[in-house]
């Protein structure tokens, strides 16, 4: 039996398994940053299963990592699955529900950790077709730009001693039929950052606005004017987006506050725009807060960075996600997306390749979109993010450049 046939075989046969941890961590979703138990379960399974080496709490963060050794020297390559949860309150109605109120996992990273979990049990029955290492790192606070996620990781170390020499990861898609898999060479998310304003008047008696700076009125303009930004000044050939999600000011109809607070985020899928926004931004907000004579704080908070899969990489799990899979249910995306991933981050450092695993089912209601309160996964998806997660690992250290 080829290796390729043996990997999909233990893949189906540990399903049930793989269901039962990722509806144990669905049901017990965690916040970024605070994953203490779905940690604790991941580094008891690592243990259970006999891998080599198990960091609980890297890098004074929630992190675990695990390294397996295999019986022939070589590379490391790693794995990667986050775990944290969105706060959101779930709608889904399934027996293994969200138990936390106002907490799930709308984005699928229970799957994630499951999957990357039945990935390690097989390749830790598999040491003698491993020729190197296999790194495994479950990283918190993926959905949060301000905790220990992937910068914080990669910062402290965690593609070395040893040293990587590619990554892999993957994200349920809904957009995808269960048993599809699906990425692309070059931009595949776009980055992700945020904007703090504030506009700062002076308070007056509505029915005396020449007595007062109306900060109401300058947001206004300034808001509007920021989304002429992506239309003016970013090539339109550059995908691009600028958005303000959240407006705050005032507290009575007939006063003229002092102050009006806006937040947003910008996207891009080079990191040349990305680098162009802050200075867009503030160059609007100079301008029109001094035409109205009124002034401004800003705040520019950088998030993640595009995720740009390495192109040999990414060749290579095409490749071989058709040799497992069958070419049929492999799919290169057209287009990439500009939701955010800080996966990204890592492969600033070493190339990879960051995949979409098809779980999209109408049938089974399970097409409703990311962060939705009632997103749910197709759990037949589960076994295939396993069996190319492993397939991978191994075919990487062995054949891959």
């Amino acid at each position: 039996m080829e290796l390729g046939e043996i990997i999909l075989k233990n893949s189906e046969e540990i399903k049930e398994e793989v269901t039962s941890w990722r509806r144990h961590i669905h049901m017990y979703p965690e916040l970024s940053g605070r994953e203490f138990n779905t940690a604790e379960f991941v580094s008891n399974k690592l243990r259970e299963f006999g891998v080599d080496e198990v960091i609980e709490n890297f890098a004074d963060s929630t992190a675990v990592v695990g390294l397996i050794r295999g019986k022939k020297e070589g590379r490391t390559v790693a794995l990667r699955a986050d775990m944290d949860a969105l706060p959101t309150e779930e709608k889904t109605g399934k027996p293994y529900s969200s138990k936390i109120k106002g907490i799930m996992h709308s984005c699928g990273h229970d799957a994630h950790t499951a999957v990357l979990l039945g990935a390690a049990k097989l390749l830790c029955n598999l040491r003698e077709h491993i020729r190197g290492n296999v790194k495994l790192i479950f990283q918190p606070c993926e959905e949060r730009h301000d905790c220990k996620g992937a910068k914080w990781l990669v910062e402290n170390g965690v593609l070395e001693n040893p040293k990587v020499s590619a990554i892999f990861g993957l994200h349920v898609y809904p957009e995808l039929p269960t048993g599809f898999v699906g990425t692309r060479p070059g931009p595949l998310l776009a980055s992700s950052d945020v904007f703090r304003v504030k506009i700062k008047g002076r308070s007056s008696h509505a029915s005396r606005p020449h007595l007062g700076i109306d900060p109401v009125v300058v947001a206004s303009q300034t808001i509007t004017s920021l989304h002429h930004i992506v239309s003016r000044y970013v090539d339109p050939l550059e995908p691009a987006v600028l958005t303000v999600g959240r407006i705050k000011g005032g507290f009575a109809e007939n006063v003229i506050p002092d102050e009006v607070s806006f937040e947003g985020t910008v996207r891009a899928l080079s990191n040349e725009v990305r680098e162009n926004f802050p200075k867009l931004i503030e160059r609007v907000l100079s301008g029109v807060t001094s035409a109205y004579g009124g002034d401004y704080e800003f705040r520019f908070e950088e998030g993640t960075p595009p995720l740009i899969n390495d192109q040999e990489t990414t060749k290579f799990a095409l490749l071989k996600m058709a040799e497992l899979l069958g070419s049929e249910r492999v799919v290169v995306l057209e287009k990439p997306s500009m939701g955010g991933e800080d996966f990204s981050v890592y492969l600033q450092h070493v190339p990879g390749t960051f995949i979409r695993l098809g779980t999209g089912n109408e049938e089974k209601g399970t097409n409703y979109p990311l962060h939705n309160s009632r997103f749910d996964i197709d759990e037949d998806a589960l076994p295939v993010g396993v069996a190319v997660e492993t397939y991978l690992a191994v075919k990487w250290l062995e054949e891959g450049k």
